[in-house]
């Protein structure tokens, strides 16, 4: 168990900038950081960074938090998991109580595959540098490749031994459970190992665990698969992994841009020759998930293909999406019989990144040229080129950017512009109508408009609160809440801060308080001031109730900035910051609520008067409740003309 003193420790260090710009490409808006949410799909960015208040929030799914909040979200890990995770990224040793047999108990299946994949990591590392079958062989082979133990190393290359049961009699003497094994592949349905004379590569997730492997035979047999991976789990689906991201992200942030290469190997080689920004799609085609990875650090991608043809036309067909994507994409061809890693190792990094540079193309018109290529003088072949050069191109959202393409893949195919501008609207028209009949929307058949293609249909708008669904009371003690929670640690004089001025505020009507959250957020804070003094947005945002977190993130993010016109000279703000007016408004939100409740007790009384029964009932009793309804009238009239609210 993690004792609260280090959690602290890690929550005071972990800053919210540096935990999403391992994920996330931000850019400065104003005081805060802007990019794609890591969370849903988006081309226009609604995801906020502030430095100043350490949390995220995202104004088009509405999920917010703080570094620990972040961690926990992306990468599916749970409370202390998430403050393991921030404790290593900041070198953060971590002081830690014995575990109870209940807590060993509760360690989450995820938690125990990533420890069975490290163990699994570490056996194969063993094996390539310390038994004579791996140097012999395993590490023989990286040697051939031009491999330097550096490489090998930062990478955690292994061997799996030609044994069947090596792994498995090791796992065993390790007490480690076998169900998992098979359950990550380690070990097959047979019962013995899945990985066996073959040269490891462990696949590493974004926060570097590894969650697979991809296993090379060195064998000439052609029975025996080439390649083999791990199979698909809690951890590992190959559609949501870009081999060697984990080492590249950085890169490809820093140079703006993802090559991507086929293979372990090529992405290995590259990283050697400091060409750091690449990754590989782990022998499947580019996936929509893969995209989406590669756009939270760049919109650019540059794809390096070798000479096989057949190969080439397979990749093409499946690079509409990142056009789809709003990305740019550039090709390049390797000289015939060259792969990235060959093609680098005869030439050296410099005319490596020298041939890149010269021989890159637009993905549009390479596409267009390799498919004219094929076509010869067959009219048919000509025209099936051109409706799926057409396709690509209605794929592009930026109404100029798709003008451009269209012209300029005219004049290469020798073909009216105003025809293919035609035939990009069919396909633009299909999308949209495909795109309503998926969404339950209706098509009505009626002509394209630029302007309607143009709208980002995937923008979301800015999420409403319901307050229909819940009474104006619970409202009004939200406004409050929220008010605690923003300006609590604030002071409201000399001697009292506001978080226990609203306290001592609110001593008098707290038995009528009716919305839940805010009495917890409101007990949650009397607790605070007692056992320190004071409050923070910290003590909130990492608040181990999730209902509370929420709140405050929601309390602490608001998607506009105010513009600074005055740094032009133009002084067009009439109204105070809320940092300069919080006292004020703080004195109207408690007014608010306290009317509301005085209101509601005017109401009972007033019932209970109308329905009185001088015959049954004390007429003492009865004059009574008329004093106390004149003192409540009093006092609502009293706070009606502070607000400046008109009472009829």
């Amino acid at each position: 168990m993690i004792t609260r003193k280090s959690i602290e420790e890690v929550l005071q260090v972990s800053k919210i900038e540096e935990v999403v710009g391992d994920y996330v490409n931000l850019r400065r808006r104003g005081v805060n950081l802007i990019g794609l949410c890591p969370f849903h799909d988006e081309k226009t960015p609604s995801f906020t960074v502030s430095p100043a208040k350490n949390i995220f929030k995202c104004f088009g799914c509405s999920k917010g938090g703080d570094p620990v909040g972040f961690v926990m979200e992306h990468e599916s890990l749970n409370y202390i998991e998430a403050i393991r995770y921030l404790a290593q990224k900041y070198n953060i040793t971590l002081e830690e109580t014995a575990l109870t047999n209940q807590e060993k108990e509760l360690r989450t299946a995820v938690d125990s595959m990533y420890i069975v994949n490290s163990f699994a990591k570490d056996h194969f590392v063993h094996n390539l540098w310390s038994r004579e079958e791996g140097k012999h062989i395993g590490l023989s082979y990286f040697k051939e490749r031009g491999f330097r133990d550096f490489i090998i190393e930062k990478f955690e290359l292994g061997y799996a031994v030609d044994d069947r049961d090596d792994f498995l009699e090791t796992a065993t003497k390790k007490q480690l459970n076998i169900d998992l094994c098979k359950t990550m592949g380690l070990i097959s349905a047979s019962g013995h190992d899945f990985f066996r004379a073959r040269v490891m590569f462990p696949i590493h997730g974004v926060s570097g665990k590894v969650v697979g492997f991809g296993g090379r035979t060195l064998s000439s047999d052609k029975k025996i698969p080439k390649y083999i991976n791990s199979i698909e789990s809690d951890i590992y689906n190959k559609r949501n992994v870009l081999y060697g991201l984990f080492f590249a992200k950085e890169p490809i942030r820093k140079h703006d841009e993802c090559i991507l290469v086929e293979g372990y190997t090529d992405v290995i080689s590259l990283h050697q020759g400091e060409i750091t920004n690449v990754v590989a799609a782990s022998g499947t085609s580019l996936t929509h998930e893969q995209i989406k990875l590669i756009k939270r650090y760049t919109a650019n991608i540059k794809i390096i293909f070798d000479g096989d043809p057949a190969g080439i036309k397979a990749a093409l067909r499946g690079l509409d999406m990142v056009l789809e994507a709003d990305m740019n994409v550039k090709l390049v061809l390797l000289p015939d019989k060259e792969d990235p890693d060959s093609f680098l190792s005869s030439n050296g990094t410099e005319k490596f990144l020298e041939y890149l540079k010269k021989n890159e193309e637009d993905f549009v018109f390479f596409k267009t040229r390799v498919l004219l290529e094929d076509t010869g003088n067959d009219p048919i072949k000509k025209a099936g080129a051109l409706k799926s050069i057409v396709s690509s191109i209605s794929k592009i959202s930026d109404s100029i950017k798709r003008a451009l393409y269209i012209r300029q893949c005219a004049i290469m195919l020798d073909i009216n512009e105003g025809i293919l501008v035609q035939e990009t609207n069919k396909y633009i028209k299909e999308s949209l109508h495909k795109k309503r009949l998926e969404t339950g929307g209706h098509y009505s058949g009626e002509e394209f408009t630029n302007q309607e293609w143009i709208q980002d249909k995937n923008v979301p708008s800015l999420p409403q609160p319901d307050y229909n669904s819940e009474s104006k009371d619970t409202i009004q003690e939200k406004a409050v809440a929220q008010i605690l929670i923003r300006f609590g640690h604030h002071p409201y004089d000399d001697q009292m801060s506001m978080a226990r001025f609203i306290i001592n505020e609110l001593e008098d009507i707290f038995i009528f308080l009716e919305d839940n959250l805010s009495i917890q957020i409101f007990e949650e804070v009397k607790k605070l001031i007692q056992e320190k003094g004071q409050v923070s947005h910290q003590d909130f945002i990492g608040h181990e109730t999730d209902d509370i977190r929420q709140f405050a993130i929601d309390a602490l993010s608001f998607p506009y900035e105010y513009a600074s016109w005055e740094n032009k000279g133009m002084l067009l703000q009439t109204q105070k910051m809320p940092e300069e007016n919080y006292i004020n408004e703080s004195h109207n939100a408690l007014l608010r609520l306290k009317l509301k409740k005085v209101n509601k007790n005017i109401e009972t009384i007033e019932r209970e008067i109308k329905e009185w029964n001088d015959d049954q009932q004390d007429q003492s009793e009865y004059i009574l409740q008329i004093k106390i309804l004149q003192e409540l009238l009093k006092e609502r009239n009293i706070m009606a003309a502070e607000l400046g609210t008109v009472i009829f």
